[in-house]
């Protein structure tokens, strides 16, 4: 049997770095891609394969994925889309360019990334396409509405891929994450910092006590807050189970959303969700 393989993105820390650690130890050929130079060179050190790939950059991507396929011979038989941001902030505060941006990264770089990976896999006639989503893919929350839109469309866009995908053998799969413990948090701190003028926004005083505490002085892990491991544990049952699920929830809030968004009227999922 042929090595198995598979392209990670956002390697660099969490998510990306623990199921890159985890599927090479269960025997795949990781190819571990990170946003910045520095970070693949880390990885190199670590003994990963890892193409610079960053999602707003087009010529990363097929250069990432080229040298993928140059050392595989052609091949590819996973891909776990992983590597996304958020941008904390009141959706009135939001400027467009802001909204932009997030979707550069995190819907139309993942959905290039799929549609130059997809030919490949088709040749094979094989493959899974992970997409790592989230709870807010599934409800939102207030100060949320940059990254629930983003993963909003990246559920629908997924959805409609499988079924698309039906009559071939490539499976699409969507893994959907409550709080994960990871970085995101402090690099969600550096977007909230570029784009929200919030000293001069309406919702000034609500910034101070609500947003910016939890942003700035939150260390300890939140209520059902798991380990990057939660998620690579689903990862693996996604790209080796002979029948992967279309989807994956991961931590009970994730669970509990699912179960809120189906059976509760909209105005109570509101209040509940709106605090």
């Amino acid at each position: 049997m042929s090595e198995r393989t598979i392209l990670i993105t956002g390697c660099s820390s969490g998510i990306g770095h623990a199921a890159a650690q985890t599927l090479r130890a269960r025997g795949w050929r990781v190819f571990a891609a990170c946003r910045s130079q520095e970070d693949c060179d880390r990885l190199r050190r670590e003994g990963f394969d890892a193409p610079r790939l960053d999602y707003q950059d087009d010529d990363s991507i097929r250069t990432a994925l080229a040298e993928v396929l140059e050392a595989t011979g052609g091949t590819l038989d996973a891909l776990f889309n992983n590597g996304a941001y958020a941008i904390p902030g009141a959706v009135e505060d939001l400027p467009t360019d802001a909204l932009r941006d997030i979707f550069e990264t995190n819907v139309f770089g993942w959905h290039s990334l799929t549609r130059a990976v997809l030919p490949v896999m088709r040749a094979q006639g094989h493959g899974r396409i992970v997409q790592c989503s989230s709870v807010l893919g599934l409800i939102t929350m207030p100060w949320r509405g940059a990254y629930s839109a983003s993963k909003f469309a990246l559920e629908g866009l997924t959805d409609t891929l499988r079924m698309e995908m039906s009559d071939t053998d490539i499976d699409v799969i969507l893994i959907e994450p409550g709080p994960i413990t990871s970085a995101f948090r402090s690099n969600s701190i550096l977007q909230f910092e570029r784009w929200i003028d919030w000293k001069n926004a309406p919702r000034a005083a609500q910034y101070e006590t609500q947003l910016r505490p939890r942003l700035y002085n939150s260390v300890k892990k939140t209520t059902f807050e798991l380990g990057p491991v939660a998620v690579v544990n689903k990862l693996i049952h996604a790209v080796e189970a002979p029948r992967p699920r279309p989807r994956y929830y991961v931590t009970v809030p994730t669970y509990f959303s699912g179960f809120m968004r189906r059976l509760l009227p909209t105005r109570l999922l509101d209040k509940v969700m709106g605090g």
